[in-house]
């Protein structure tokens, strides 16, 4: 900084000017605008597709109706036994001693979908998410939920404890299998943020749900996700079936690095709640696309006026990179919208918050981001801050 200031002065000016005349001048003439067809009609109680690493939703009906989850609720089962592995509060080749209750409840003489699991056999815990995953077991999640929690009273208290956690406002469990009990509901907005959390967190158990077969007490079982033979680009996640939540599936699939999400309550049959998740990935990767727009630490804002500092101006960064999804052909139309903090002064510390970076579409708001500071700048000598004592004094004095 020059001591006694007019190159400072100028240069201050001159930047507070040029900032205003950007702010005054604007481009009248918007791209034009390309069509996005209507979401397709979708043949179930309750549905949503989602953008997986942005969370923006594409399309949705009924998505924060609450209804039963029937097998989904087994998804926050291998979560939490997911999480717990993760931890190092469990292993994978921990052995699980299957206890009566849960062949009596989930096992083979029962109705509902089984891993065959042997009352007091002893089976690893990867296995049982494999039964669980894969063959939908129930006698699997009753034998995890008690390994782990000691029964599924508690193991259901730790499933609410996740799900208020990831803000599943909609949701509330019960048991950990989905068998169904009074006042156990999801929503479909709610399993695709589990969804997510699976996907994101524990990518190397996700992968299980791409598993077509898996065998136990030499019965060979195939997932219930007919999707997975359907569509090379489906990975996962979880059918559901009752009577009461009728057919239900949360999908996820993946395309030229773009990952949806979608969910299916309340089909009316199994190949329905299949042809209904394909209709909605064909739509949303046929009309949409995801992009990162800015990477971390790419400088957004040059040369923001700083008072009292070894330098006159500083650069703002963003820390994170900037994913949006958008529909096809409207990135032109993305705007972007600086905010600045009123009189920054030194010293600054490299990641500072001193602004905010808003982008929105048509109005809307797709993201909101902290603008910091590129590096450290130390304060300057008392001379250089007392001339900008003085300058700042009459900057805001004639403003």
């Amino acid at each position: 900084m020059v001591l006694f200031g007019i190159p400072t002065m100028l240069n201050k000016s001159f930047s507070l000017s040029l900032l205003i005349l950007l702010c005054i001048l604007a481009n009248p003439f918007a791209a034009a605008k390309q069509f996005l067809p209507d979401a397709p009609n979708v043949d179930a109680k309750a549905w949503i597709l989602v953008d997986a690493d942005t969370g923006y939703v594409i399309a949705e009906q009924n998505a924060d109706d609450t209804l039963p989850p029937a097998s989904l609720a087994k998804m926050m089962t291998t979560y939490i036994t997911s999480k717990e592995i993760a931890e190092n509060r469990l292993k994978e080749d921990d052995v699980v001693v299957i206890s009566d209750n849960a062949w009596e409840l989930g096992g083979a003489k029962t109705d509902g979908s089984t891993m065959f699991l042997s009352p007091r056999s002893k089976v690893s815990v990867i296995d049982l998410m494999r039964g669980v995953i894969i063959q939908s077991g129930n006698d699997a999640a009753i034998s995890l939920a008690e390994h782990i929690s000691g029964g599924e009273t508690a193991f259901s208290d730790n499933m609410n404890y996740q799900a208020e956690l990831m803000g599943m406002t909609n949701t509330y469990y019960m048991n950990a299998t989905g068998l169904p009990a009074e006042g156990m509901v999801t929503s479909a907005r709610d399993l695709t943020i589990l969804a997510k959390a699976i996907i994101n967190e524990h990518p190397e158990y996700y992968s299980i749900y791409s598993e077509k077969y898996f065998s136990h007490n030499n019965i060979n079982q195939p997932n219930r996700n007919r999707l997975l033979w359907r569509d090379s680009s489906i990975d996962g996640l979880k059918t559901g079936h009752t009577e009461a939540a009728g057919y239900c599936l949360v999908a996820s699939s993946k395309r030229r690095g773009m990952r949806l999400i979608s969910a299916v309550l309340g089909a009316k049959s199994d190949d329905a709640r299949a042809r209904e998740s394909q209709k909605l990935f064909s739509y949303g990767f046929r009309h949409f696309e995801t992009k990162k727009i800015y990477s971390a630490g790419e400088l957004i804002k040059e040369n923001a006026v700083l008072w009292y500092g070894e330098e006159d101006f500083l650069n703002l960064t963003v820390e994170n990179d900037i994913t949006l999804t958008y529909p096809k052909g409207e990135k032109k139309n993305l705007s972007a919208q600086i905010t600045v903090d009123n009189e920054i002064s030194a010293p600054i510390t490299a990641g500072q918050v001193l602004g905010s970076l808003e982008i929105t579409l048509d109005g809307k708001t797709m993201t909101q981001v902290s603008l910091v500071a590129e590096k450290d700048i130390a304060e300057a000598g008392f001379f250089s801050r007392f001339f900008d004592w003085i300058l700042l004094f009459f900057t805001q004095l004639l403003s």
